[in-house]
C-alpha cells in the first residue's frame, strides 16, 4: 500500500488575514484533507472554517502535537501515514516547523520514507528579515531567549558579540505578553550603535517594521504589550 502525504499548512498570523495571504494550494490541500496534526484544535477548526471551504468539520480528525507531545507519541501519531493517508500540520501562527513542535512529524517522515510536502505560506521569522534592511546572506534564528533576567543579559550579548564577529543578523522572539520588558532589556543591554529591529502585527492592517540604533530606539516610545513581534539585531 502506497504512503501517505506529509502536508506542511501554514496559518494565518494576524486575523482576518486569509484572503490575501494564504494561497490557493494550501486552501485545496485543506479540502482534501481528513486528518491534522495541530497545536490547538479549537483555532485550528476556526482557522479551517474562516477559509469557507465547505468541509464538514465534523469528518476531521485533530490530534494535538505541541511542545510537550512525548517523541514516542509521534509514532501513533504519523500511523495514518503509514496506511495510505496524508496528514496535514497546521502551526498555531505561520509556518509549521520554524519554532514549532511540527518538526517533529518531519523528521518521522524522512526516517520512514515518508513525502514530505511544505507549503508556501507568511512567515514572521522570514517576514521580519526581508523588511529588516539587514543582509540575508548571514543569519540566525534563536527563537526565545532565557526567561531569567541575567541569563537573557548575558544572552543578548553574545547575540551581539556573535553578529559583529560574524556580520550576522540575529532574529529572536518573546511571549507577547513579556515584549515590552524584552525591549527595555534590549535597549539597556546593547551598545547605543547596535541597530535593532521590531517587527510587530506582520501582515496585519497596522503592520509596523522599523530599524534604528539602540540610541534611537531609546527616544522613540513604542508600546509592544501582547502584539506578536520579531525582533533582530545586527552590529557594524
Amino acid at each position: 500500500m502506497p504512503k501517505g502525504k506529509l502536508f506542511l499548512i501554514p496559518n494565518v498570523l494576524a486575523d482576518n488575514t486569509a484572503h490575501w495571504v494564504i494561497s490557493p494550494q494550501v486552501q485545496d490541500v485543506i479540502a482534501h484533507t481528513k486528518i491534522f496534526l495541530v497545536e490547538n484544535p479549537r483555532s485550528a477548526r476556526r482557522y479551517i472554517s474562516s477559509l469557507k471551504l465547505g468541509v464538514n468539520l465534523e469528518e476531521v480528525h485533530m490530534e494535538v502535537l505541541d511542545k510537550g507531545t512525548p517523541p514516542e507519541s509521534i509514532n501513533r501519531l504519523m500511523q495514518p501515514l503509514m496506511n495510505g493517508a496524508d496528514i496535514g500540520v497546521i502551526s498555531e501562527a505561520g509556518c509549521p516547523g520554524i519554532a514549532d513542535p511540527g518538526a517533529l512529524a518531519v523528521a518521522y517522515a524522512h526516517q520512514k520514507d515518508i513525502q514530505i510536502v511544505p507549503i508556501s505560506g507568511p512567515s514572521s521569522m522570514f517576514l521580519a528579515l526581508m523588511g529588516s534592511g539587514f543582509s540575508g546572506q548571514s543569519f540566525a534564528f534563536h527563537g526565545y531567549l532565557p526567561i531569567d533576567k541575567k541569563e537573557r543579559a548575558a544572552a543578548l550579548k553574545k547575540l551581539e558579540s556573535e553578529s559583529l564577529r560574524e556580520q550576522r543578523a540575529q532574529i529572536f522572539m518573546e511571549t507577547p505578553f513579556r515584549n515590552n520588558q524584552m525591549l527595555e532589556e534590549v535597549l539597556a543591554t546593547l551598545s547605543g550603535n547596535t541597530k535593532l529591529c521590531i517587527a510587530k502585527n506582520l501582515t496585519a492592517a497596522d503592520e509596523f517594521i522599523q530599524t534604528k540604533t539602540i540610541s534611537d530606539w531609546k527616544k522613540f516610545p513604542i508600546d509592544l504589550h501582547k502584539i506578536p513581534t520579531v525582533f533582530i539585531l545586527q552590529s557594524f
